[in-house]
């Protein structure tokens, strides 16, 4: 287990509104909005034949959910370029899959008011299985469009490489 030292001062949990995405070993651009990494891990039942009428658990399966990726439609093609290695239309009869370079690793970091690297996450073997160019459009709103990718993955872990930094102060008014 990584060895974690924990800054006394700081009392408030990080917030949820700075942050950055990277892939190919680049920071995507206009990400607003990352859904949540979540893992669920299946739950086996099991009863021995001496036991009394109840169940043990044991851990089974761990599953890693989908993680979505949003952002203004522009004109990067970051977003339609990763989506169409998966499926390009028109690409003909088996040519849909580039098994080469399908997978990108993803890194999720965080950041605290000060704009510090506070955590980083390493989303392993991702690949997009959604992907909408264009939201619906409507000459009534008042609105940005945007435009998002679903990646799936195979897992992902916390980068301990990644300590709590010193806070700097505020200076005297």
């Amino acid at each position: 287990m990584a060895d974690f030292t924990v800054n006394a001062t700081r009392f408030d949990p990080y917030k949820n509104f700075k942050f950055r995405v990277k892939w190919d070993g680049r920071y995507v651009a206009g990400i607003s909005k990352v859904s949540a990494l979540k893992r669920t891990t299946e739950v086996v039942k099991h009863r021995h034949g001496g036991d009394p009428s109840s169940s043990r658990k044991s851990p089974g399966r761990t599953e890693y959910d989908a993680v979505t990726l949003e952002r203004g439609v522009t004109h990067d093609p970051d977003f339609e370029q990763w989506a169409s290695k998966v499926w390009s239309w028109g690409s003909g009869m088996g040519a849909e899959t580039s098994l080469k370079d399908f997978r990108k690793d993803v890194i999720i970091e965080v950041y605290n008011e000060a704009g510090q690297l506070v955590l980083a996450y390493k989303v392993y073997r991702c690949w997009v299985s959604e992907f909408l160019a264009l939201p619906d459009l409507d000459a009534n709103a008042n609105a940005v469009a945007i435009q998002s990718i679903k990646l799936e993955n195979e897992g992902w872990e916390r980068d301990t490489t990644v300590t709590e930094p010193t806070e700097p102060t505020s200076a005297a008014l």
